[in-house]
């Protein structure tokens, strides 16, 4: 059974930075591709980024230079470090894994950036 668990959301100032890890049990992550998506309320949710089974990368256009998702395959984590935050990076983040062809969630971790 494959379970993702969301950590390392919370509270931070513009301009901080903080970092989300989803530890992923049930599957390897080194063979499986993985992402990092976030939701606000009456929105849909969002790519904020997202990597292949072949290593290639991917960012939502609003956190590009700022964002940087990657896998530790040792400890089966995908993690997203998360720079220069603003406001509207304001949300509850949710990590996805997909195997084959099935997409699994987390239960999300909220992030509140203050101005």
């Amino acid at each position: 059974q494959v379970q993702l668990v969301e950590s390392g959301g919370g509270l931070v100032q513009a301009g901080g930075s903080l970092r989300l890890s989803c530890a992923v049990s049930g599957v390897a992550l080194s063979t499986n591709a993985a992402a990092w998506y976030r939701q606000t309320p009456g929105k849909q949710r969002e790519l904020v980024a997202g990597y292949s089974r072949a290593g290639t990368t991917v960012y939502g256009n609003s956190v590009k230079g700022r964002f940087t998702i990657s896998g530790d395959s040792t400890k089966n984590t995908v993690l997203l470090q998360m720079n220069t935050l603003k406001p509207e990076d304001t949300a509850v983040y949710y990590c996805q894994v997909t195997v084959n062809w099935r997409e699994y969630w987390g239960q999300g971790t909220q992030v509140t950036v203050s101005s």
